[in-house]
């Protein structure tokens, strides 16, 4: 008998299930790197988001998609900062600290990082000196230029970028394609906790996407921080694991699932959600 007894599993008791409880949700904190929380957005005097929340946790893929003007990149510019939006309502909490009142530059150097759906051409700064000073702001300490300059090419021959493209001036007589790679090698080089992809496989053909999106599972793969793939296409989640997939409308995170919902949106594009 005392052996059957031995054999029972015994129930955790009041004191014992608090404990766990308190553990879990301590975990569950460390593991959160993002919570949005009702955030409302405007533009000019136009409110573009209307109350959107979501949460990532660190190492999580997480992708926006909806129909054009939905407010996708709305949302990826007011969490990185650009001062064209403005925050009306809700709150950004960014690894544990409210960050709604953060410049982007200080966003930058607390881990986001934004890759811009049209980057800009930048004449007088090379490719490989706007990431090395970004680098050093992003570290608070300067990078010897030998192992910079290594690392730098490694990351490059990734791509397929030719080296060439490090010391000529940032995006400047840039192919569409070779600018998205530079985003995205700047992606590897600084090693965000959080990058936010904004539209990145709009205008590239079949082989950039590809490329591009190689740079991205290796930043996936070899970072503990988090992806917020903002597209609406699919092409670039093809060689990507998705952990969590928000189908956005008129302002509003209307579906939230995992991978399947691409698959959906792929099969029957957006037109259910816009009733």
């Amino acid at each position: 008998m005392e052996y059957i007894n031995l054999l029972k599993p015994s129930l955790p008791t009041p004191e014992e299930m608090e404990k766990l409880a308190e553990r879990f949700s301590r975990e569950e904190k460390m593991a959160e790197l993002l919570e949005v929380k009702d955030l409302q957005v405007n533009a000019g005097e136009k409110e573009i988001l209307h109350g959107v929340s979501l949460r990532v946790n660190k190492g999580e893929t997480h992708v926006i998609m909806g129909p054009n003007g939905a407010g996708k990149s709305t949302l990826g510019h007011a969490l990185m900062g650009n001062p064209t939006y403005t925050v009306t309502g809700g709150s950004i909490i960014f690894e544990g600290k409210d960050i709604v009142e953060e410049s982007a530059t200080e966003r930058a150097k607390d881990g986001l990082f934004l890759s811009f759906q049209n980057p800009i051409e930048v004449p007088g700064i090379s490719l490989s000196n706007y990431i090395r000073n970004s680098l050093d702001q992003r570290t608070g300490k300067r990078v010897r230029l030998w192992d910079f300059r290594k690392e730098l090419e490694k990351k490059m021959k990734l791509l397929s970028m030719d080296n060439s493209y490090a010391d000529r001036d940032l995006n400047v007589g840039f192919s569409g394609g070779e600018k998205k790679k530079a985003e995205i090698l700047q992606l590897l080089m600084l090693n965000p906790s959080l990058a936010i992809l904004d539209e990145t496989d709009s205008g590239l053909d079949v082989d950039a996407v590809r490329t591009v999106s190689e740079g991205v599972r290796a930043f996936q793969e070899e970072k503990e921080g988090a992806l917020l793939i903002i597209t609406h296409s699919t092409r670039i989640l093809d060689a990507l694991h998705v952990d969590h997939t928000h189908i956005l409308v008129d302002g509003r995170i209307v579906r939230t699932g995992g991978a399947e919902l691409v698959e959906e949106i792929n099969r029957g594009g957006f037109e259910k959600y816009m009733a």
